[in-house]
């Protein structure tokens, strides 16, 4: 299961596995699997202080994303 932050200017996140920073960009596929898999409830959402969200927390504020 894969694990992402928030990044504190609020723009991407952080995939931790990895270290890869995720632009919010409708054109990433990256950004594509992170929303996919945080709405299947199948990765973990951190806020930008590492505090890990709900699965219903992370899925509304997927949900608010472009």
């Amino acid at each position: 299961m894969n694990t992402y932050k928030i990044t504190k200017n609020g723009q991407s996140v952080q995939r931790l596995s990895d270290t890869a920073f995720i632009p919010f960009d409708p054109a990433n596929t990256d950004y594509a699997n992170f929303k996919t898999q945080i709405l299947a409830g199948e990765a973990e959402l951190q806020d930008a202080d590492g505090t890990p969200m709900s699965v219903e927390q992370a899925q509304n504020y997927v949900k608010t994303l472009p």
